[in-house]
This record gives C-alpha cells, structure tokens and sequence, in this order.
C-alpha cells in the first residue's frame, strides 16, 4: 500500500511538472492566457511561476510588459511580498511614465500596508502603537506619492482612506513615545515627539493626547507660561481637562 501511494504521488508529481514545463514552451500569447486564467482562478503561485516563465523566455514581448504588472499582485496575493516590493520598485525606476505606473505604487503601498499586524495581532488585537511603525511609514509614503502624483488614479481613493488610518497609527506611535519619555522626566524628549505629532498628525485623534503630554512637560521644565498656553490650546480644541499625563499601568508586571 505504501509503494502504491509512493508511485501514485510521484506520478501526480511528475505531471504537474510535465504540465507546467509544456505550459512553458508556449507562445507568448498563450502563455500569458494561460498565466492570466491560473491568476483569477485563485491558483497564486502558479501564476507566478508562468509569469516568471513569460518574462524570461520572452523578455521583449508586448505580452512580457504586461505581466511586470499582473505578477505584481499575484506576488503580492501569494504572499510573497519581498517580491512584490522589489518587482514594483524595480517597474517604477524602469517604466516612469508608464500610464499604468500608478497601479505599482499602490500595489507597494498595500503590501506594506498587510505587513502592519500579523495573523495573531488581529486575532488577539494587540496594541500596535507600542511596535516601530516601519510597515506603516513606508505604506504611508507610497499612497501619499500615489496620491500626490495621480489625484486622478482609480487606486487613489482607496489610497487616501488608507492613509488616514496609517496617519492614526503612525500618531499613536508617536504619543506612545512621548508618554514613554515623559514617565522618565526627559521633558525635552517627550515635548520633541508631541510637536511633531501635532505639527505632522494634524486632525488624528491621538493630538489630544499629545496636547495633554506637551502640558505636563512644560510644567515639570518649569515652564508654566508655556504650560499655560497648552492648556489654553487644548481648551479651545477639546472639551474638559486635559488627559492624564500617565497612562494606567499594566497589570501584569508584579515589580
């Protein structure tokens, strides 16, 4: 039964191969229908692999420039996103002013955008805004420049929402910071971070806060006057007093 099952498998084995290498020998046209079809039939990594076979045994085809742009998301739906960046950045610097050029922006954009909390940070939705915000900046540039320089792009309104949820992200990192050096009296620090917040994040909801952490610096480098002006600045933007300077503590350090 064993030696069936063994013979079975690498019979199955060997035809894919065999499908997979004729599959290859195509004409361009062919391959690419047969690329495009395996992509929309959910079939990822076979995508690649026919468009990675497309680019490299007809590198000049009219049919190969396509494909630089369709491997983009089957990279990125195959998760495979170091691929995917590298691809798109490199269909970027070759191809400028390709009308299309767009769609690989907003492709480098989304990937970054998937990388910013993993399958258990979702599942447990864990606090993101003590983590470095790396994935986030780089996602955050990319819409930007999409937006920036296609206003008129199809991608550009999904790249807009999506901004305005990394500005939050990126904000509350930020905050994270400076209550971070607050609680450790370094004033100049946490006044640091708190203007770039509220000079960078403007409108995100985490300004607040940042408002708040900027008073309490100010009082304990003793400057009240400017003190007193955060707090006229926080009045006249929120209701009621400013937050707390410290967040609550944990529950689960006992020291």
């Amino acid at each position: 039964m064993r030696t069936a099952l063994l013979a079975c498998c690498a019979v199955a084995v060997t035809a894919c191969g065999g499908r997979e290498r004729a599959a290859e020998q195509l004409a361009p046209e062919k391959l690419y229908e047969r690329a495009h079809h395996t992509l929309m039939s959910g079939d990822h990594r076979n995508a690649v692999r026919y468009y990675e076979a497309l680019e490299a045994r007809y590198p000049f085809s009219e049919y190969a420039r396509q494909a630089r742009l369709d491997i983009l998301y089957a990279y990125y739906k195959a998760r495979q996103p170091e691929s995917a960046i590298d691809s798109a950045d490199q269909f970027i610097r070759e191809n400028p002013t390709h009308p299309r050029v767009d769609y690989a922006w907003y492709i480098k954009g989304l990937v970054h955008f998937e990388r910013s909390a993993n399958f258990l940070e979702r599942w447990f939705r864990a606090d993101l805004t003590h983590r470095p915000p790396q994935d986030a900046r780089s996602s955050f540039q990319s819409f930007a420049t999409l937006v920036e320089r296609y206003p008129n792009s199809p991608y550009a309104h999904d790249a807009r929402a999506r901004m305005i949820f990394l500005r939050n992200r990126l904000a509350d990192y930020e905050v994270h910071v400076a209550n971070y050096y607050l609680k450790r009296k370094a004033w100049v620090a946490a006044l640091a971070r708190t203007r770039y917040c509220v000079e960078n994040y403007d409108g995100a909801p985490a300004t607040r806060r940042a408002v708040g952490i900027m008073t309490a610096a100010y009082e304990g480098l003793g400057l009240e006057e400017l003190a007193a002006q955060s707090r006229a600045v926080y009045a006249l933007n929120y209701s009621g007093a400013p937050p707390a300077s410290r967040r609550r503590r944990d529950w689960w350090p006992f020291w």
